[in-house]
């Protein structure tokens, strides 16, 4: 059973999606499985083994979804008691341990925009761990001399690339383009995606305007753009391409450490002239 676990991690890694591993490390009495017994929980309720199923496996299971959104691991223990006997109405006895732990594969950030914060940025967050990939439309920008680190490096228009580029749930994108027109174009490409980050650079006004007319020309909706870090960043303070892609690079890391405090709330940093009502 673990040898299929194990495959169903790697496969799941490979994807970009993420599990939780539940493992059971103490178990004391009357318990359907022993030490070492595993299952699989994917962010969507599915599961690959068992830990004993009835009391208490539907409640790791749970938890183990509580764990991948907070990514966190967490140990819980289980008293499977008459309270609980009663609680769930399963008959089960004994005492139960189990380590529930977040495996996420590497982080792949989307760094869309080759020029001097995008260089910047994607240097400093290889350092940090993520695995880069730089999308440019201009080859004397985009290319191995200037990103021998990024694991990636593409020429292409880039809602033309994006249009048959599969990124997974668990990626990061960062909108760092020459301008507003390719701002617009890579946002309006990206938002109706399910990313764990979504950034675009620029002002609070140059944000306004972008989803003013996302929103005007029905690219996207308020809920879409709610999820979008913009201006991207945290508030530093930052001014020169090194600075500001340190204050990115902060902001990637806070969110894939779930310090989600640390993040104002995107939905609070731009105002749109757009009623709710017209979007759709």
């Amino acid at each position: 059973m673990n040898h299929e676990i194990f495959a169903a991690i790697g496969e799941a890694l490979t994807k970009g999606e993420e599990v939780a591993l539940v493992t059971i490390v103490a178990a004391n009495g009357s318990t359907p499985q022993r030490i070492g017994a595993k299952m699989l929980v994917f962010a969507d309720g599915r599961t690959v083994g068992t830990i004993g199923g009835g009391c208490y496996e539907h409640d790791a299971l749970g938890k183990a979804r509580e764990a991948l959104r907070a990514r966190k691991a967490v140990t819980v223990k289980y008293d499977l008691n008459d309270d609980f006997v009663e609680e769930t109405g399963l008959a089960c006895g004994g005492q139960m341990e189990v380590f529930i732990e977040p495996l996420e594969a590497p982080a792949a950030l989307y760094v869309f925009g080759a020029g001097h914060v995008g260089y910047y940025l994607a240097r400093v967050a290889s350092e940090a761990g993520f695995e880069v990939h730089v999308v440019d439309d201009r080859a004397a920008f985009a290319n191995r001399e200037r990103f021998p680190f990024a694991a990636s490096v593409t020429v292409d228009d880039i809602p033309t690339w994006l249009v048959q580029a599969a990124l997974p749930p668990s990626a990061y994108a960062v909108v760092v383009t020459r301008g507003h027109r390719h701002d617009l174009d890579a946002l309006a490409a990206l938002v109706p995606r399910e990313l764990r980050y979504l950034g675009l650079i620029g002002s609070r006004a140059k944000v306004a305007r972008i989803y003013d007319q996302l929103l005007g020309g029905r690219h996207a909706s308020l809920e879409q753009l709610s999820r979008v870090h913009a201006p991207i960043g945290l508030d530093i303070g930052a001014v020169t391409p090194q600075e500001i892609a340190v204050s990115i690079a902060a902001e990637l890391v806070a969110v894939r450490r779930g310090k989600t405090s640390a993040i104002a709330d995107a939905s609070l940093r731009w105002m749109p002239k757009a009623k709710a009502e017209d979007q759709p």
